[in-house]
């Protein structure tokens, strides 16, 4: 299959999904009181794979508050843009050589938003193509986010979600979001989707959630990087199909008892292709809700959790060695017997508060065990007008790559805004919005294959006052990965990967036809294998928008972009500049 077919057929499944999602929305998240929406970020513990834990009628006024179409219920309004762009693009390469590239680039893209009473979902996709000149290579992409809901019947919502980015790969497994050309072939395109309904309902004084989702991801590498002899190989991550359903039934404090009372249960399978690793993990739990005022309530719950990581090896040769397939990854021994990596079962519990002191904050944290250890998860969401938004999430879960990534998409805001680079057309590690959960730096800050358990904090905060707004997201993200003994991945087990980034942006619009930005971001990625050190990538960019005529506008933008690692790789410093012209339909 040709690069440009392959890309052609990527974009038409992007377009689908797209259709599918522009009238839905994400589902409420964890924690939410009227206007506040909180959001588990990458991969949060209160939803996915966990059961909810919490009081049953905030899990009642979650499932209402979908329903309704969440904070943006009360709004209509309907935003489709689509635009052609042409720029040409200068880029210097600053150290460790002194290469300059040129390149002519041409885009096609659309920006929709759609937000009513029964639906609300928000889409950005963009397909890009660079015509190198000299000794550039010619290169195209695709990248995209959308995120939405539909309502189907009163208390039936379907949502879907739909993500392409561009990645670049280090020798540790440790990707970057939308990078510039530093001349090498580790750049890949990851994708994911997902779609599932939701239900709300009561049985007298009983409210009742269920939901259901399914999840599809990929990783478009060119290579699995096989690192120094002796040290173990990364495996990049292929593809993986995440499923989870969740249930939960209660009766909120003073309506039957003077407590609230509730039971729920999950259940989470991901399938992996590499290596055939699959993840299960079933929970059922019983929770009380106490409350202590009319703002702050105390939770705790204890419940039943069964939760098995298992694998195949790799096929070897006579001399034992694992068979590396022309795509870079190992083959899998279908014929050899599945073996367990993790095995997990017993009993859990937690205990938490809910605070709710106003419509405009809301916070839910939660310590107990689970996966055998101790575990902390919750949110925070502050709202103190509609132009501003804080919003803190902790989590902890097992996962694959695929479902961390889905898990990140679901959790996104249904009305946001892409944060694109000017100079890449690629988008950062968050979207403006002032809802929450609109960060995804750490879901796709490590591409190893291996199941893993993730521990981690997300954090965010967007403001937008008249000419100015501005947004900062960033977290840190630890993964103890997972392997089966006897086989390949048993090298990987127990190493942990540590990823830390910040992103953040400000863009001032000086008059009615002009507006300057400026965008930071920096990640820090730490491999468990220890073979290439620590390596820190910075990037700035500025730019310059200014409308021509209704329609057509002009960009200019220059910035910096770089890898700081540790010997005995060399660091990497490119500059680039870009002059372009977009039309608007």
């Amino acid at each position: 299959m040709t690069m440009q077919s392959r890309h052609t057929k990527q974009l038409a499944a992007f377009l689908a999904v797209g259709a599918c999602a522009l009238p839905l929305a994400a589902m409420a998240q964890s924690i939410g009181y009227g206007n506040v929406s909180g959001g588990s970020g990458s991969g949060g513990s209160a939803r996915g794979d966990d059961v909810s834990a919490g009081d049953s009628s905030a899990a009642s006024e979650r499932g209402e508050r979908a329903g309704r179409g969440g904070r943006n219920s009360g709004s209509r309004g309907v935003r489709v843009t689509p635009y052609i762009e042409a720029a040409q693009i200068v880029t210097a390469e600053l150290s460790p050589g002194d290469d300059t590239l040129t390149y002519s680039m041409v885009a096609a893209g659309v920006d929709a938003s759609i937000q009513g009473r029964n639906n609300g979902a928000s889409v950005s996709l963009r397909y890009e193509h660079r015509f190198g000149w000299g000794r550039a290579r010619d290169n195209s992409t695709i990248s995209g986010i959308a995120n939405g809901y539909t309502t189907v019947a009163p208390g039936l919502t379907l949502h879907a979600g739909a993500l392409a980015a561009r990645t670049r790969i280090d020798n540790e497994g440790g990707a970057v979001l939308s990078p510039l050309d530093l001349g090498n072939d580790t750049v890949s395109q990851t994708y994911s989707v997902y779609a599932g309904p939701s239900l709300t309902t009561h049985a007298g004084p009983v409210a009742v959630n269920a939901n259901y989702r399914i999840g599809y991801s990929k990783v478009e590498s060119p290579d699995a990087y096989v690192v120094a002899p002796g040290q173990p190989a990364v495996d990049v991550f292929d593809d993986s199909v995440s499923q989870s359903a969740n249930i939960h039934a209660g009766v909120k404090p003073g309506q039957v008892l003077p407590v609230g009372l509730g039971a729920g249960a999950s259940y989470y399978r991901e399938d992996i292709s590499n290596l055939d690793q699959r993840i299960e993990n079933f929970a059922a739990r019983a929770d009380v809700t106490v409350p202590i005022t009319n703002t702050l309530h105390v939770v705790g719950g204890i419940g039943y959790e069964d939760v098995e990581v298992s694998s195949r090896d790799a096929v070897r040769d006579s001399s034992g060695v694992p068979v590396i397939g022309p795509d870079g990854r190992y083959i899998t021994d279908k014929s050899g017997p599945r073996q367990i990596g993790y095995d997990v079962s017993g009993l859990i519990w937690d205990a938490g508060v809910i605070w709710r002191p106003s419509r405009r904050t809301a916070l839910e944290a939660h310590v107990g065990r689970r996966y055998g250890s101790t575990t902390y998860y919750g949110t925070f969401a502050y709202a103190p007008n509609p132009r501003q938004a804080l919003n803190v999430s902790v989590y902890d879960n097992i996962s694959g790559f695929g479902g961390q990534v889905s898990r990140a998409l679901e959790g996104l805001p249904t009305d946001f805004e892409v944060v694109r680079n000017p100079l890449t057309g690629g988008f950062g590690s968050c979207v403006a919005s002032v809802e929450g959960g609109n960060c995804l730096g750490g879901a796709l800050g490590s591409v190893r294959s291996s199941a893993f358990r993730a521990r981690g904090v997300m954090a965010s905060y967007n403001l937008n006052f008249g000419r100015t707004s501005a947004g900062v997201g960033g977290g840190y993200d630890r993964r103890r990965f997972i392997g089966a003994p006897g086989t390949v991945l048993a090298q990987q087990s127990g190493v942990v990967d540590e990823n830390l980034w910040v992103a953040g942006f400000l863009s001032r619009q000086i008059d009615a036809d002009s507006t300057v930005r400026a965008d930071v971001r920096a990640n820090w990625f730490q491999s468990g294998s220890g073979t290439a050190g620590d390596g820190t990538v910075i990037g700035a960019t500025a730019s310059y928008y200014r409308n021509l005529t209704q329609r057509l506008s002009a960009t200019a933008a220059v910035g910096v972009d770089g890898i700081d690692r540790d010997a005995p790789l060399p660091d990497q410093w490119i500059a680039s500049a870009l002059l372009g012209l977009r039309y608007s339909f």
